[in-house]
């Protein structure tokens, strides 16, 4: 099968209304942010509360090694929702995945908040708290897809990247967010109070944000791509993912390598850096959030260019700029560590993730538009889940282990360098995407 790209032929479905549009765009947003909120909150709950909660042992190490070891459940998890949602997706409609995957994660986000602790339930309290996070992770394995996906194909021609940017947006305010509920409850209830039961209110407070995004879901129509093609012009085999695989492990193995950069750059300062700046370097911890925070909201705020300028000069050179940019800046955003200082390292921070923004935003539109319609879903799925796993899933064990070598938070730049040196090189092979064929 030929990974050219062919030329862009009128859309023969019209696009929808602005009200339509963005209502979808919403839509999607709502389900990003949910998950990537649920993704902090259970970081910071397993790092405080969860390891004793939930795990019988003498050794508070032990413990909260089991609480991230729960963490990591999810990230083996995403293919399976890969496979399963990307089949739903791809056979049955790009709305009906992303309303089940937000009902799987709003059933296991809700559940974790009203878990009995080991106290009361004994082994059960573990058991059911690990099926809940691979629950999470099955439902996360559909989401990004389908959210970038079905905003993508609402959108009018020349605005695709733009539109599919929006849930870009949901891992940054999914962190926001996060940090906005646990910190005021913290300070209300205290490090005891906490730990106690107060841990469960972020958890549950995610039912809000749920019941708003299936409210919203429910009320979008089916991807116009998807439902214009028909039940009998639909040749989706049984097993997308098998045939995505066959006919496209290139295109496939390259996307997935597209997206690694972005993702080391993500975890490395959104996830590990807040540990361990206050743990190796003895920087307090809301200079760390404050820096993070600072530069989420920077990242947020290029979003939306970066895709336009996507739509107006490519996704590929766009993606590029972005990567060299990450490249060239990674040493010295985490070589700011090393001075302490909150203002240097809160720059450094704030420049890094708008630099990450330009690949991460224009990707939303790059990776399903290397895939035809009836292999879309997996496709876009498949590349970004699998990216996201291996360049962001792994980093905080990797840098831990770079670390244990090397003390200097240089080695966290010369990683996240290499990777997005990867993503660089990758991009380079694929082909432009923007203004090939994408209804069909």
């Amino acid at each position: 099968m030929s990974d050219s790209v062919k030329p862009l032929a009128p859309p023969a479905n019209a696009p929808g209304d602005t009200t339509t549009v963005s209502r979808v765009a919403v839509a999607s947003l709502i389900g990003t942010t949910v998950e990537y909120y649920d993704f902090a909150v259970y970081g910071t709950a397993a790092a405080l509360v969860l390891g004793p909660a939930f795990f019988p042992s003498g050794s508070t190490t032990v413990q909260t090694l089991a609480a991230f070891l729960t963490f990591a459940a999810a990230f083996l998890a995403r293919p399976v929702g890969v496979m399963l949602f990307g089949t739903i997706g791809d056979r049955l409609g790009r709305k009906r995945a992303l309303v089940l995957s937000l009902v799987l994660m709003g059933v296991a986000t809700v559940g974790v908040g009203l878990l009995p602790t080991y106290e009361t339930a004994g082994l059960l309290a573990p058991v059911l708290l690990v099926t809940l996070r691979l629950l999470q992770g099955v439902s996360m394995g559909g989401e990004w897809g389908g959210a970038v996906l079905l905003a993508a194909e609402h959108a009018p021609p020349g605005r695709r990247a733009m539109f599919a940017s929006i849930p870009q947006v949901g891992p940054l305010a999914g962190f926001l967010l996060s940090s906005a509920v646990i910190l005021p409850t913290l300070s209300i209830a205290g490090r005891d109070g906490f730990a106690a039961g107060a841990w469960r209110v972020p958890f549950l407070l995610s039912t809000v944000l749920i019941v708003i995004g299936l409210w919203i879901r429910t009320r979008v129509t089916e991807s116009p791509v998807f439902a214009e093609r028909g039940p009998e012009t639909r040749t989706v085999s049984r097993f997308p993912l098998g045939t995505l695989i066959k006919e496209y492990p290139g295109r496939l193995l390259l996307g997935v390598g597209a997206g690694i950069g972005g993702s080391a750059v993500y975890y490395l300062t959104i996830v590990y850096s807040l540990s361990y700046g206050p743990k190796a370097l003895g920087i307090p911890q809301s200079t760390m959030l404050t820096a993070t925070s600072i530069g989420s909201v920077a990242a947020m705020a290029v979003t939306v260019p970066a895709a336009r300028l996507a739509d107006r000069v490519g996704r590929r050179p766009v993606i590029l700029g972005g990567a060299i940019g990450c490249v060239v800046w990674a040493l010295p955003m985490f070589g700011a560590l090393e001075t302490r200082d909150g203002l240097v390292i809160t720059g450094a921070y704030t420049v890094g993730l708008a630099l990450f923004m330009f690949m991460f935003a224009p990707i939303a539109a790059f990776l399903p538009e290397l895939f035809p319609a009836r292999l879309r879903y997996t496709g876009a799925s498949a590349t970004f889940i699998l990216a996201n796993t291996l360049g962001g899933g792994f980093a905080p064990l990797i840098a831990t282990w770079l670390n244990s070598h090397w003390e200097s938070p240089l080695v966290l730049g010369l990683y996240a360098g290499g990777l997005c040196l990867v993503s660089l090189m990758c991009v380079l092979a694929l082909p432009e995407t923007r203004d090939g064929e994408f209804d069909n």
